[in-house]
């Protein structure tokens, strides 16, 4: 499975593509920030945002994206651009019948260092080694787009949108079937 990982922003908006491998191992494709310069218009900014995500849709042909879910924030200037930002990103996958999953950052960082408090040098200490990386991944916001599609690799089940217009893979349903066995089990 391939995986595009979207960390939405109106300035920084991270995007990286991974791989999943057999073993439960991923491999890094491609990495990057797509910017936005604060001297265009908002419309403007969204647009090139809008033409770069589709670039990427179109030159790494993910199965899944998977975007954080955009959270309460006391800056609304800050979560409304990032809310429009993940908007673009979900409607160039809807347009290309690609799934979107949506994953909280404490999901992403739990499912990277075992912490759903884990501080962002912690994230990209963890998706460099999960990853294979000689380098930490810089800036952050390429670091976390990583973190969200090994996120999604690792716990698919629950974040696809879309109902029944989107089917999870056998991977996928495995996965949720055995999240699901591990919840059943009574504790001891």
């Amino acid at each position: 499975m391939r995986v595009l990982g979207v960390d939405p922003g109106l300035t920084r908006c991270g995007v990286g593509v991974v791989d999943s491998l057999p073993g439960r191992r991923a491999s890094m494709v491609a990495v990057g920030v797509i910017r936005s310069s604060t001297d265009l218009s908002v419309d403007l900014r969204l647009l090139h945002l809008a033409e770069r995500l589709d670039a990427w849709m179109d030159e790494h042909v993910p199965d899944v994206v998977a975007v954080e879910r955009v959270f309460a924030q006391h800056n609304v200037a800050t979560v409304t651009g990032t809310a429009q930002v993940a908007g673009l990103a979900m409607v160039a996958a809807a347009r290309r019948g690609v799934p979107v999953a949506l994953h909280t950052p404490s999901e992403v960082k739990a499912a990277v260092t075992g912490s759903g408090r884990a501080d962002k040098e912690q994230v990209q200490r963890m998706v460099a080694r999960i990853l294979g990386l000689a380098e930490l991944p810089k800036p952050a916001d390429a670091a976390d787009a990583l973190a969200l599609a090994v996120c999604h690799l690792w716990r698919p089940a629950g974040a696809l949108q879309g109902g029944d217009r989107h089917e999870m893979t056998s991977a996928q349903r495995a996965w949720a079937a055995a999240e699901h066995a591990a919840k059943q089990r009574p504790r001891r």
